[in-house]
Parts: C-alpha cells; structure tokens; sequence
C-alpha cells in the first residue's frame, strides 16, 4: 500500500521525524559541488549529505581518512549555495572530533558558520559520547551513523558486512537507542543484515537511513556517483546504478577529441 506524498517546501530535522512517524521513505544523496547540488535539490531529494565519501570520488584517495575540515567546509559551503529544499548534512571527518569533545564542538561550529550546512554527522555510539553532547547542547542538530563506520576501516581491517554475530548486534542496537535518548535526530546504518536494520529502525523513534540495509529502514542513501554510474569500479551488492554515465561520458569526451583533430568542431554555425 503506497502512502500518500506530503509536499515539503522546506525538509527540517522535524521533517524527517514527521515522514518517519508518516510512513514517507525519506530519500538522501551525497553532493559535494555546487552543480551537481542544485540538480540533486531540484529533483526532490530529502537530504543532502556533503560525505567525507569526497575523499574518494572527489580527491581519489582510497579511504576516507586524508580529507580535512577545511576541506569539508569548502565542499558544504558550494552545496548550501545551491540548495532551496533539501535538509544538508555534512560529516565531520576523521581527527576532527574523535579524541577531544571541546575540539568536537569547534569542529562542528566551524562547519555551521563557515558553510551554512544545518547539520553534521558523526560516526559512532557511547564511545564519542561526549562528543555529541558536547555539540547537542550548543543547538547543532546530529545525524549519527552506525555499522560499517569508513572512519574505522583500519580497526575493522575491510569493508565487509558488520553486525552479523549476535553481540555486536546487540550493541549496534543498544548504541542506537544511545543516540536516540542523547538527541541525535536521525542515524545512518551502513552494511548490516537487513533483519537487524528492521529491528533497529523499530525500536527508536528516530528515522533510520540505510545503505546496505536492506528496505525495512525509514530513507536510504546513496553516494551520487556511484547511483549515475560515474564510477565502476565500485560494485557492492547494494548498489543500484540509476544511469552508466561512465561509458556516455567517455563516448562523448572521445567524440569531442575526434571532432577537434578532424577540424569538425567548431563549424560555421559554432563561430562568429
């Protein structure tokens, strides 16, 4: 049974409750640029997330570790200027709030004045406690994120599904109900078992977003060029590609150097 579509001028943190409360899916997607945000607002996505996912498809770094603040505050402040709908989320990246919840807060203010975004994201339960009280008590909404963490990918060691024995299970579930009493306004899970995703989503009141949870959660996220087929290398089961972008970008660019050297382009109607 579909659920009727509440129009949305503008998506809140109070938005994304009242969707989950409503039975709406909410719909999220990374950006990280001013053009490809504002084709990303224009076509009705929910939330926008400026990811440290940047330091891969952005910068080509192999994990999520090297980007900076500043450089998050740069790629948050071209997607704000682009955006009239869509709710921003912007992660905090690794260094930036781990270890010192008074540099936390810094952090997170840096990101809202600098940038504009209305929110951050912070990987991790009770061990960043702190952290995120720290910045929840200076009025600055906290998205949370649970499961497979990128920031951690040297403790876990790979990229495989988390959460499938019955004790960390049991404590993604209780860090979950963690960040919902603390105050955090929603949480992303990243590659857990879609029963236990279901089962979380469930027990907190809060919207869960997924990827690579399967579809019992309240949105799903995924990053942009990996959905427009811009990157291929990159094939998890729980990617969908919506176009294949890599191939009809490469046609046309060689297209282009064919059309030059052959002294096709520019033509009588392409000049002055």
């Amino acid at each position: 049974m579909s659920v009727a579509k509440k129009e949305y001028k503008r998506i809140t943190v109070k938005t994304l409750v009242d969707m989950k409360a409503n039975g709406e899916k909410i719909s999220m997607l990374t950006a990280y640029d001013y053009t490809m945000a504002k084709i990303v607002d224009g076509a009705g996505v929910d939330v926008i997330l400026v990811g440290d996912s940047a330091s891969n498809v952005m910068a080509g770094h192999e994990t999520t570790l090297p980007i900076t603040l500043d450089q998050m505050i740069y790629h948050a402040s071209s997607v704000v200027r682009a955006i009239y709908r869509a709710l921003i989320v912007v992660d905090l990246p690794f260094g930036s709030y781990q270890s010192d919840p008074k540099e936390a807060l810094r952090s997170a203010i840096r990101i809202m004045k600098e940038s504009g975004a209305h929110s951050v994201k912070l990987e991790g339960g009770k061990e960043i406690k702190e952290s995120i009280k720290r910045i929840l008590n200076a009025g600055i909404p906290v998205m949370g994120h649970l499961g497979l963490t990128p920031q951690s990918i040297y403790k876990f060691g790979t990229y495989t599904v988390r959460a499938k024995e019955e004790e960390e299970a049991e404590c993604l579930i209780e860090d979950a109900k963690f960040l919902e009493r603390v105050g955090c306004f929603a949480i992303v899970l990243e590659k857990i078992p879609a029963a236990l995703a279901k089962q979380v989503a469930e027990s907190v009141s809060i919207p869960i977003i997924g990827i690579g949870a399967g579809p019992d959660v309240d949105g799903q996220v995924l990053v942009l060029h990996d959905m427009l087929g811009m990157t291929h290398e990159f094939n998890p089961r729980f990617l969908r590609r919506y176009l294949h972008l890599y191939e009809e970008m490469t046609s046309a660019i060689s297209q282009y150097v064919d059309d030059v050297k052959t002294k096709d382009f520019p033509n009588e109607s392409e000049q002055y």
